[in-house]
């Protein structure tokens, strides 16, 4: 191939383009390197291996990476991860020269006891198997709309197989694998889960909001808003609001077993650290092992 001048010239020309273009794309990334460039400190990257990498924002950020940063920049100190081991925090402290305080512990705890052999069932639902699904549809079955329905949302989307579920269909949360993560609170369509500090050992088992008579004839263990325990603990403990019991937990100090032993229903109990609740020596008895009014599927046609 014959080349001329005028072709010779065009390609130094372009050559000369090209040259010119990568010498100034050196440059400017040369500048950006030195004036852009944003150090980030090597321990970071250290700590973040001594996480679990469980990412469950139980300690209050997105995730361990975040808490890492938080961390070397001494913003949070190593024991506001509950799911690490606490000889593993303890590492991470001394590794940053800071000292591991000692969290209260929190655990989900579900605001119902509603389960199968208590509360009474008014249809029967079928559907997708999930309680956001069932709630759609007029509650979801059981005549308490504000009760658990069930059907292992919350276990299913616990990462830390803290919640299993009792042969009456209701959450059990283990405080020994439970990380207060909030998931179970987030996916829960009924809002009765919240994170509570394991010191917070009278709790109402109930999320009833309507008055006395609708909802003790939809559940045996509905508070009743009879104030028998408003009476019986120190003033200003508990409140009736809506028509339930409430605690006011930054009176928690002055809490006491006295508080159960009256009420009727047994929906305010005492929890102590992973055993069962225990209710009131004056509250009525549950007998019954069996579901109760459950409505038989009307046949396919």
């Amino acid at each position: 191939m014959d080349f001329t001048s005028e072709s010779i010239n065009q390609l130094l020309l372009t050559a000369t383009f090209m040259a010119s273009l990568g010498i100034f794309l050196a440059i400017l990334l040369s500048f950006a390197n030195r004036h852009l460039y944003v150090f980030e400190d090597p321990r970071i990257d250290e700590v973040e291996e001594l996480l679990p990498h469980a990412n469950c924002g139980a300690c209050g950020t997105p995730g361990c990476r975040p808490f890492a940063e938080a961390l070397v920049a001494h913003e949070v100190d190593p024991g506001l991860c509950t799911v690490n081991a606490t000889e593993m925090n303890q590492v991470i402290a001394d590794f940053l020269g800071v000292e591991v305080i000692q969290h209260e512990q929190q655990v989900a705890r579900l605001a119902c006891a509603g389960g199968s052999h208590v509360a009474h069932t008014r249809a029967n639902y079928e559907g997708l198997k999930t309680c956001r699904a069932a709630a759609l549809v007029s509650g979801g079955g059981k005549g308490c709309s504000w009760a658990c329905l069930g059907l292992e949302d919350c276990g299913t989307v616990c990462d830390f197989d803290a919640i299993n579920f009792n042969k009456f269909s209701l959450p059990v949360v283990d405080a020994d694998l439970c990380t207060a993560c909030g998931d179970c609170v987030t996916e829960c369509p009924k809002d009765l889960f919240s994170l509570q500090s394991i010191s917070h050992k009278l709790w109402v088992a109930c999320n009833n909001k309507d008055n006395m008579d609708e909802s003790e004839a939809h559940c045996d263990v509905a508070c009743n808003a009879c104030s028998r325990c408003v009476s019986d603990a120190p003033e200003g403990l508990i409140t009736i609001q809506s028509s339930l019991a409430t605690i006011n937990y930054t009176k928690n100090g002055l809490a006491s077993k006295i508080a159960i032993e009256r009420c009727p229903t047994g929906a305010i109990v005492w929890k102590d650290y992973n055993s069962e609740s225990q209710r009131g020596h004056q509250s009525r008895k549950i007998i019954r092992k069996e579901p109760i009014h459950r409505i038989e599927p009307l046949p396919r046609v």
